[in-house]
């Protein structure tokens, strides 16, 4: 027994783990023995693992930290579960709910680190920074007199910084323009509305556009207040764009999809073991049934996204347009722990329409699940898309779609490299095109922030020969294309320039969406 003791001494994880499943388990069974006698019979499948707990708890050398166990074991037990249910420790839960819930509390700033130093890409209009007199392109060196700048701080710490509870102060210390003299700004924290409509704007003077980050508590609000403004622009058709939009809240899916639907059509329904199959209908009031749509997904929208784009591709509704997505289609229930800590465990399965599982195969590889995509060529070519015609469904009209995992669009378009050459993967290394632009903006800031047009921001442009200052900025930095290689990707270049210049307008994402569209070929394919 002596020698059991010294290997569980050496290693006790085995048994900690075992320990911690056990009580979980314990704890589960013991609930629903006390709410039904029928459960009782199910005792028989834990008394292995009860026993085992029963003997650790009699007989273990050591005395066990329960906390710090529980807080390493319990993601490692959901892991084996399936691959999206997991825990979520205090802090990472409140983090999660408030980028759902759509606000947060701190100072109203989104910035971006291309090299050691935070800077102010955009101001929150209305917010507490905006109130202060924070400016884009301002350069975040100091909180609470604490250096941050050029201590390659991670973003992750310097926005815990920045956060904190409505009503209380922050000493921020900016850098602005070409000044070397920091600008101390006392800013009061605030509530910061988080919007997942990134832009909304009009491509011509039929087709508008739309792009949603997530599915977040006010998506709905946002989604329907831009549509009706594209409306009274004369928008007969809408492009949504889901592409990256990794999901969120389910009635949000629920209340989009409903815009667009015509009465009784079934838009989701979801099933599990323990679960009944439950259905999601169109109630016929919605508010766009009599626009056109073309919905734009990649590998990277997913849940949410799926089931919007499910559901107006099985309807018939709608084209689908870019590359298969994600293929994340599990359900999964919140349950809140008393230290603020919570679980999203898994408890269905979300199915289109026509019945097909949007949940791709769990499988070793499940995590590279986009990198294997390249490697067999479905980034960019649909004949490599893989499909089961013992997963072929037919929609109303006829149409053959396939279930087996994510939303297979009717138009693919393939992944874009026109134009990706070493040169251009370098800058995107160093983060030149974004350093550069920054400092033009701080050059021609008071020319920008009096440019209220896209009209007058490409004059602006076109006046300025960014690109052959550009050139002369990276060479600075050792950094020289041939002129093949400049000839191949300077349209690329061009537009970033342009597009993170004109952030720095009063225009902000209504310039940077714009510009990038006009290299941007799934956008092409849809307007075509």
């Amino acid at each position: 027994m002596s020698m059991l003791n010294e290997k569980i001494k050496k290693n006790p994880w085995p048994l900690i783990i075992v320990l911690l499943l056990a009580v979980l388990i314990g704890i589960r069974f013991w609930q629903y023995q006390s709410r039904s006698g029928e459960l009782q019979v199910k005792a028989q499948n834990w008394d292995k693992l009860m026993l085992i707990l029963s003997e650790i708890d009699k007989n273990y050398v050591d005395s066990v930290n329960y906390k710090d166990i529980t807080e390493s074991a319990i993601p490692m037990i959901l892991e084996n579960l399936d691959p999206h249910s997991v825990y979520l420790p205090p802090r990472d839960l409140k983090d999660a709910e408030e980028e759902l819930q759509g606000n947060f509390d701190g100072i109203g700033v989104q910035f971006n680190v291309p090299n050691d130093t935070a800077i102010v890409i955009q101001v929150v209009s209305g917010g507490p920074s905006e109130r202060a007199g924070v400016l884009s392109g301002d350069r975040i060196m100091e909180v609470n007199g604490k250096k941050v700048a050029g201590i390659k701080l991670d973003q992750d710490s310097l926005v815990s910084m920045l956060r904190g509870k409505s009503g209380s102060h922050v000493t921020v210390g900016f850098k602005r323009g070409r000044s070397k003299e920091i600008l101390n700004i006392d800013i009061k924290r605030d509530k910061i509305p988080v919007k997942s409509v990134d832009v909304s704007y009009m491509i011509n003077d039929t087709l508008g556009y739309v792009k949603l980050s997530k599915f977040s508590r006010t998506s709905h609000d946002e989604f329907m207040a831009a549509v009706k403004e594209l409306r009274k622009g004369g928008m007969k058709t809408l492009i949504f764009d889901l592409r990256g939009n990794t999901g969120g809240y389910l009635d949000q899916a629920l209340l989009l999809s409903n815009e667009f639907l015509g009465k009784g059509e079934l838009i989701v329904y979801m099933q599990g073991l323990h679960r009944k199959r439950e259905d999601f209908h169109a109630d016929g009031r919605g508010s766009f049934r009599d626009i056109g749509l073309k919905v734009l997904i990649d590998e990277g929208s997913a849940s949410s996204s799926e089931i919007f784009a499910g559901a107006i591709q099985d309807n018939d509704r709608g084209t689908i347009i870019g590359r298969r997505s994600f293929g994340k289609g599990l359900v999964q229930e919140p349950i809140y722990f008393s230290d603020k800590s919570g679980i999203r465990l898994t408890v269905a399965r979300f199915y289109t329409p026509t019945g097909r599982s949007i949940q791709k195969p769990y499988s070793k590889d499940y995590r590279n699940d986009i990198m294997e995509r390249f490697r067999h060529g479905e980034m960019t070519s649909a004949d490599s898309i893989r499909t089961n015609d013992s997963l072929r469904f037919t929609t109303p009209k006829g149409k053959i779609v396939y279930g087996g995992g994510g939303i297979t669009p009717d138009l693919f378009v393939p992944l874009d490299t026109v134009g990706v050459n070493k040169f251009l993967i370098k800058l995107g290394e160093q983060g030149l095109v974004f350093r550069f632009a920054s400092d033009m903006a701080d050059i021609h800031r008071e020319e920008l922030r009096k440019i209220t047009d896209l009209g007058k921001l490409d004059k602006f442009f076109e006046s300025k020969g960014f690109e052959s200052r550009f050139l002369g900025y990276a060479a600075t930095r050792q950094i020289v294309p041939s002129s093949a290689e400049w000839a191949e990707c300077k349209f690329i270049v061009s537009a970033q320039i342009r597009a993170l210049i004109g952030r720095y307008s009063p225009l902000d994402d209504k310039a940077f969406y714009p510009i990038m569209s006009r290299i941007d070929n799934v956008i092409e394919a849809a307007k075509k």
